[in-house]
């Protein structure tokens, strides 16, 4: 590995979540959490015919935060708080489960009823111990007001966090970077640092000081000054990273702290003590036994 700048390569595992399959990052026996980033989930592009697409019936969350960002398709949400929100391709939706959220994830009709495309990143982050249960809340933020400038002739986004001057209106909880960025073959980019780093090629292939990243990879990146190079076109990159968090324990769609908090989620799972989702509460996906 490139001395001083990669710790090391991740390769993702495929996950089936019924009727499509993910390219799961982290968390690995390697590298549980990247800054307060917990879940790392590369969703498809995948192709559905009509009549089909996802459904994923309410599911529970604990002390976490969700992002879902697309990159093609939508995807409808409602959760137990009373939000709905059509996510479409720029947006970003942050769903703050803190004690406790229910949320599904299916499509409208008129998309379900056509042959469509689903493409984008879904990522958790791992709330400060001081927030992990706080009030549950949901916020959606317009492509429109996610920042974006030119590096050098790259466009870049700025998801959350700061960085090349710009700071993103997406609540945040801790120390925490998201950008991502579009280049082509022999492009170079400073990267913002970071105490913590993960550089994820969605697309294409780039190389740190003659070590490549190639598509569908993540590089788990040492803090200091790195340029990364495109060596090919078309290529999209994600950097996620920010501040080092204390341990965390992830059992299914739970996150905490303590051990003993996700086992108390679990069994008021089992008990349907969870508040339900107005307009989509007649199914849900059981516990795993």
């Amino acid at each position: 590995m490139a001395k001083n700048h990669i710790q090391h390569i991740i390769t993702p595992r495929r996950k089936d979540l019924g009727g499509f399959s993910v390219r799961r990052l982290i968390p690995t026996a390697k590298q549980r959490m990247i800054g307060p980033w917990i879940f790392f989930d590369h969703m498809g592009p995948a192709d559905f015919q009509a009549g089909q697409g996802i459904d994923v019936r309410p599911h529970p969350h604990i002390n976490l935060a969700t992002v879902t960002y697309l990159f093609e398709g939508e995807i409808l949400h409602r959760d137990s708080l009373g939000s709905v929100a059509t996510i479409v391709p720029g947006d970003i939706n942050l769903m703050v489960a803190g004690k406790g959220i229910v949320h599904s994830e299916r499509e409208r009709p008129e998309i379900r009823n056509q042959p469509h495309r689903l493409h984008g990143l879904q990522l958790w982050l791992a709330l400060p111990e001081k927030d992990e249960e706080i009030e549950p809340a949901f916020y959606h933020y317009n492509q429109a007001d996610i920042p974006k400038t030119t590096v050098n002739g790259i466009p870049v986004r700025v998801m959350m966090g700061s960085a090349y001057g710009l700071t993103s209106p997406v609540k945040t909880f801790a120390e925490t970077l998201y950008i991502e960025a579009a280049l082509q073959q022999d492009q170079r980019l400073d990267l913002p640092n970071a105490e913590q780093r993960g550089l994820y090629v969605a697309h294409g292939a780039v190389a740190i000081n003659g070590e490549i990243i190639s598509n569908y990879e993540m590089a788990a990146l040492q803090p200091g000054s790195i340029e990364i190079e495109a060596i090919s076109d078309d290529t999209r990159i994600a950097l996620i990273g920010g501040e080092q968090m204390s341990q965390r324990f992830i059992d299914w769609n739970f996150v905490s702290s303590h051990k003993e908090r996700i086992e108390q989620a679990k069994k008021d799972w089992q008990a349907q003590n969870f508040d339900t989702i107005p307009g989509d509460d007649k199914e849900y996906i059981p516990l795993p036994e």
